[in-house]
């Protein structure tokens, strides 16, 4: 997925400038971006606080942290009962 060059607040901004009532045309003309890439923030963004999408982030971020160490301790689990079962 390509980085965006605009910050989540950026964005946010511009949904509740066109929640406000300014037209997304303008709003896109001013970004330089395409009617669909403000749609597809809207679909993804609206109604969210800057603190709101930061903990989101967040949360995101440790879940990933969490499936890996799972995916790591499954690997060792099944090591570990491969070389018991070896044994017996």
């Amino acid at each position: 997925m390509k980085k965006t060059q605009f910050s989540e607040s950026k964005i946010i901004q511009a949904i509740k400038e066109f929640e406000g009532g300014r037209l997304a045309e303008d709003i896109c003309r001013e970004l330089g971006i395409g009617r669909t890439t403000f749609y597809q923030w809207r679909q993804q963004y609206s109604g969210m606080e800057v603190s709101e999408l930061k903990r989101l982030k967040e949360l995101e971020q440790e879940n990933n942290r969490l499936k890996s160490m799972y995916a790591n301790l499954s690997l060792v689990h099944e090591a570990l009962k491969d070389a018991m079962s070896k044994k017996l």
